[in-house]
């Protein structure tokens, strides 16, 4: 084979590990300035780079809103072409116990290196939360003996799981759900450069399902124009696997009325359809709070009854029975709804 003819080809192989790779990770931003919202956090860490006087970092927030790319990012720019050397990354709910803690890490935190002047190697520990009591206690330790040429990043999703100790030593960095335009933002970047077609409502229906979470976005939009090479509200929900809005909403809309017989249906319908109930009792939820021309009252004690049965599903009662229960108590909120007691007349004695 030719000299050309081989570059050709590995050129063509390198195409297709391009195409191949996922868009979460082909589009995920590498400096600071490309993340999407929480811009107050993100100033915060740009004055970190800017100044490169890192200190130990714990970041919180939902899953797929930037905590783990924030600290890579940061990365990245304190360190440059030895980032890839001086970077430890680990993903707590995997690496979780005390023998990787007194190994691993402890081998990377004093382990020396060449870098620019006045910077340190970074430990990123990707979900931390999920890390046990013993390899968190351990993991002080080495924050205090190796302080000096070594800092830690740590992401998690609950901070009140981590340790007190841990807590102190870290400046605590808090990241928000993204907003919808935020998302919708990226989404037509994306769509822009990989040519996907698309309409309103498809993109709306991406929105919906991811619910702030970037990375949820990017992924359902990928497997949707893959899957049906047309990006819609059907063939979102298709993909995503999530019960329809537009049926939750029938089942609220005739539960208002108190038309239990119909509320079942459509409820038996997407029982049917094999979600969970933990899956229709959350989009009962979301779609209860945005529900138009419910009077407020009303709606508090709508999301009580949803609340109360989410945690029975919770507890394990996952049944038709349980949410069936749910409608039935709706169906006694309406306004339309009167008990028999109420609708009989006072017997008047003489």
């Amino acid at each position: 084979m030719s000299s050309s003819a081989s570059l050709e080809l590995g050129q063509f192989k390198g195409n297709i590990d391009s195409f191949q790779l996922p868009w979460v990770e082909k589009y995920r931003p590498r400096v600071l300035g490309e993340i999407v919202g929480n811009e107050a956090t993100i100033d915060r860490l740009k004055v970190i780079a800017s100044t490169g006087n890192m200190p130990n970092l714990l970041l919180s927030g939902a899953p797929g809103i930037g905590k783990t790319t924030s600290i890579v990012s940061l990365g990245n720019m304190l360190l440059g072409d030895k980032a890839k050397e001086a970077i430890l990354e680990l993903n707590a709910s995997d690496d979780r116990g005390i023998e990787v803690v007194r190994n691993r890490i402890k081998a990377f935190a004093k382990m020396k290196l060449t870098l620019p002047p006045g910077q340190t190697k970074i430990v990123v520990l990707d979900e931390a939360d999920s890390m046990t009591a013993s390899a968190q206690q351990a993991l002080r330790r080495i924050m205090e003996m190796y302080s000096n040429i070594t800092r830690f990043a740590l992401a998690c999703n609950q901070p009140n799981k981590i340790i007190e100790p841990i807590q102190s030593r870290c400046v605590i960095l808090r990241f928000s759900r993204l907003s919808n335009e935020q998302v919708l933002k990226r989404l037509l970047e994306i769509c822009e450069i990989e040519n996907v077609k698309y309409n309103d409502e498809g993109l709306n229906s991406i929105m919906y399902t991811a619910d702030g979470d970037m990375r949820q976005a990017i992924n359902n939009l990928q497997s949707t124009w893959s899957a049906f090479n047309y990006v819609n509200s059907e063939n979102v929900f298709k993909v995503c696997d999530t019960p329809h809005p537009h049926i939750v909403s029938q089942v609220i809309e005739y539960s208002l009325v108190g038309n239990i017989d119909e509320s079942l249906k459509y409820l038996t319908q997407l029982w049917d359809f094999g979600y969970s109930a933990v899956d229709i009792v959350t989009t009962f939820f979301r779609v209860t709070k945005t529900f138009p021309g419910i009077p407020e009252d009303l709606k508090l004690q709508m999301i009580y009854e949803i609340g109360h049965t989410h945690m029975m599903i919770l507890e394990g009662v996952q049944s038709l029975l349980q949410l069936a229960g749910l409608v039935a108590r709706l169906c006694k909120l309406s306004p339309q709804y009167q008990s028999p007691q109420a609708q009989a007349k006072p017997r008047i004695v003489e």
